[in-house]
Parts: C-alpha cells; structure tokens; sequence
C-alpha cells in the first residue's frame, strides 16, 4: 500500500497526540517476534554479590530493543519446570539459563527449540554457546602482579581449587585460577610453596593462615582464591604481629566490596558480573547458535596489599 509522506505524517501527529502505543501482543501473532529475552537462574537473580549480571543483561537487552524477564527457581526442578513453561506461553524470542556460578548444568530439554546461551555453565557438551568468566587468565594476572613486583619465594595459596569433603575434585574456579597461577609461576622458574586446600569462606582463611604459621612456614605472598578468605587471613596476619604488604602480601579474586574496604585495600581480580551479563544478551542475539565458548576478561583491580618482598 502506497501512502502519502503527507498522510503517513498526519498519522504520526495523530497518533503522539493520542499517547497511541501499538499492541505488541497483536503485532507478535503476525510477526511471531515477541522482542522478549528469557533469563532463567538457580539463586543469581537474588543475590546481591551477582546482582550486577541481571543490570548488564537488562541494559544490553534495552540498548537492542528487548525487554528481558527475569525469573528464579532457587534450584527446584519443579519451579524450574514451571518457570520455562511460562516463558514458552509468553512466547519469548530467546533464552539466558544463568547459573549463580561456574559449576556443571545444562538448560532443560524443554527450551530446545528456543536460542539459548548457557551462563556460568562449565559442561562442553551443551549444544550451543556458553559464556564463562576466564578464569584461567585471572588466576594467570593474580601471579603476575606478585612476580612483577618481585616475589619469586615462599608464595603460598589459601584456599587452593577448593578441596573439601564436598568437592573432592575441587571446584572448576579454583582449577582455573590455580593452573594460571603455576604457569605463571613456572615460566619464572618458581612454583607455589604450599597450598592450603579449604572451603571459601573467612573463618578457613583465618584457620589456615595460623596453621601455615603454625608449620613453620614464613610467607612473603599469599594467593588467596577469594576474598573471604583473604580477610580471614589478614585478621589472622595481624593477630600474629604481621603486616599485609610490609611482611606479606596478598593479591585474591572477585574484587567484591570486601576489598576496597580491608586495609590495606586489597588486590584482587575481578569477577566481571555486568560484563557477563551483557555478553550473555549479545551473544544470544548474534544469530550463532554454534557449540562454542565465549570468555569474558577478568581485570585486576590493584590496590595497596602487594609490594617487593622484605629483605632480611
């Protein structure tokens, strides 16, 4: 249909005067395009440390003209089951399934006639893209920061891949970061001194801190793989008449407010959430529904915890 520039301006007019909108729902049962993106995750639309992944994703969603929604199951396959449906009846164009960190999982059977990107989800096999942080590089920028200022002995790690009861394997961060760390290390014809292996959290920092001084051990650097840990190893640092960096310095993980707010401030690479929620949108809206991984950089945030070890 051929229509006036005059008649299609007279249209516009009326139509901003009238505050008139379109109906999306209408336009979509001819278009079968919704402009609707999905994002499904056990517990990270919830939680404050990963918050900034739904404010990257929401954003990147905007700037494209999407509107995103977010759902959470709190790990229930029940919700879970629930959730997609609803997603399906509300006939979204794509799909995220977000997982809070990386660790093993796949998008339900159910969403693949959809585009889905697979976030924080550590198994290859997924038929599709997956957008991990790159760990292996943060673990490799951690060592170096120590190196470049000098350390080349009795650097130990707190924390390690995360050896417990629990994950007998230790966890797929704490592999990545620690196998950066030693390649590192190696190519300055060092290695770590000694890794204590233990869940994440203060209270195993401050215990294996005092247990490494308690062997003898007299670090001059310290690789703690988060930074709960790393504040439970500065108390335990200071209870024992040592000073973070004059007598040992720290470099960690995650960048969470925690390290800003220890002093000295702490050293650490960051976890990149809004950036990993951003790549997530853009990656499912790129058109390739290819098996691949697609890593995100893993910057090191440097503050006041490390400096050239003490000279006797």
């Amino acid at each position: 249909m051929r229509i006036s520039e005059d008649a299609q301006r007279r249209v516009h007019t009326a139509a901003a005067e009238l505050g008139y909108r379109p109906n999306q729902t209408a336009r979509s049962l001819r278009t079968h395009v919704t402009r609707t993106i999905g994002l499904i995750s056990d517990t990270i639309a919830t939680t404050q440390f990963a918050g900034e992944v739904i404010h990257g994703a929401l954003d990147t969603a905007l700037e494209h003209g999407y509107l995103l929604l977010v759902a959470e199951t709190s790990g229930d396959p029940g919700i879970e089951k629930k959730l997609v449906d609803e997603m399906l009846d509300r006939q979204v164009d794509a799909v995220i399934y977000a997982l809070m960190y990386t660790k093993p999982g796949q998008p339900p059977d159910a969403l693949s006639s959809l585009p889905v990107v697979l976030l924080n989800g550590t198994e290859d096999c997924f038929d599709g893209p997956r957008v991990l942080p790159d760990e292996y590089s943060a673990g490799r920028a951690a060592a170096r920061a120590l190196v470049d200022a000098g350390h080349a002995e009795a650097i130990y790690s707190l924390g390690g891949r995360h050896l417990t009861s629990e994950a007998p394997n230790g966890v797929f961060a704490g592999r990545q970061r620690m196998a950066g760390v030693d390649e590192v290390l190696a190519e300055v014809g060092t290695a770590i001194a000694g890794s204590y292996e233990c869940a994440w959290e203060p209270e195993h920092g401050y215990a294996g801190t005092l247990s490494l001084l308690d062997d003898g051990h007299r670090p001059k650097a310290l690789v703690c793989l988060n930074d709960r840990l790393a504040l439970g190893a500065y108390q335990a640092l200071r209870d024992r008449g040592l000073r973070v960096p004059v007598d040992v310095s720290v470099v960690s993980f995650d960048d969470s407010d925690l390290a800003s707010w220890l002093r000295p401030a702490l050293t650490s690479v960051a976890l990149p959430h809004y950036e990993l929620g951003k790549t997530a949108v853009s990656t499912l809206l790129d058109g390739n529904r290819q098996r691949r991984l697609v890593t995100v950089p893993m910057p090191l945030r440097s503050r006041d915890s490390i400096q050239p070890p003490r000279v006797p």
